[in-house]
């Protein structure tokens, strides 16, 4: 294992206590559709080769392989507390996680979907969610936010960072999708544009996601821009695959911990 396993990294994130990354799909040893750095449990990749690369994660982080926890996600907009590690068996079914304890690591999983990670260096209080649009939509960001505050976090202090995600050009949707914004919100609208394909729209989910997290009043947000679907050398993407008919697709993990 190595500590220079290739990561990106926010700005606002580079805070004292702290250590984060966005994990690319370099630097690990699975082969094939999932080359190379998959962290996907749930893929049908060898598991020893994902077990190697979540090692290679975690030593990345600092952390043992066993503490760098991944909720078992389900687009929820659930949120839970962490204290300790747990086993493959007792993954919590939700979209957030958080803690205040140090050399524990906190993950989510992408492909396209939101991977967003917080920290309130200030009250030591870190976290993690996933945010695809179900959960973008349903609250996932703001329940992972109420859930640090339960912890001691201030809203006025939490930073976050959003990493690689499908971006707004690649990601066209058909009207089903768009109306069900539009049912929630009628100002929705704004975060989707026509196409070419008659009733198809494109839909910006980093911005949908900017948008609710602007609405919070936190500390700072960063947008990583970077598109899992048009940047293929570096991440894993699930609609990208469904185009080329592939058999699975590997899964991007972003991570935090406090020192």
């Amino acid at each position: 294992m190595t500590l220079e396993t290739p990561a990106l990294t926010a700005r606002n994130l580079s805070l004292p206590g702290l250590r984060h990354a966005f994990f690319t799909r370099e630097g690990g040893v699975s082969e094939g559709v999932y080359a190379s750095l998959n962290g996907g449990v749930g893929s049908r990749d060898a598991p020893p080769s994902v077990a190697e690369n979540r090692a290679r994660m975690a030593a990345r982080l600092g952390v043992e392989s066993e503490r760098l926890l991944v909720p078992f996600q389900i687009h929820s907009a659930d949120a839970v507390s962490v204290r300790e590690p747990w086993s493959a068996e007792a993954r919590p079914r939700c979209d957030g996680v958080v803690t205040t304890e140090v050399s524990l690591a906190l993950g989510v999983t992408g492909a396209d979907c939101g991977m967003l990670l917080f920290a309130d260096a200030k009250a030591g209080v870190i976290g993690a969610c996933h945010a695809g649009w179900k959960g973008a939509l349903g609250g996932v960001i703001e329940a992972t936010v109420a859930e640090m505050e339960a912890q001691g976090a201030r809203r006025a202090d939490i930073h976050v960072a959003l990493g690689p995600a499908i971006g707004a050009t690649s990601y066209e949707v058909g009207p089903e999708f768009a109306a069900r914004f539009r049912e929630t919100d009628e100002s929705f609208a704004r975060f989707f544009t026509p196409t070419d394909r008659e009733g198809h729209t494109t839909f910006d989910l980093p911005a949908f996601i900017a948008s609710r997290i602007a609405a919070l009043n936190v500390a700072s947000f960063e947008d990583l821009g970077v598109d899992t679907y048009a940047d293929e050398a570096r991440c894993f993407s699930y609609r990208r695959s469904v185009h080329r008919r592939e058999p699975d697709y590997g899964r991007l993990v972003s991570a935090i911990t406090l020192l």
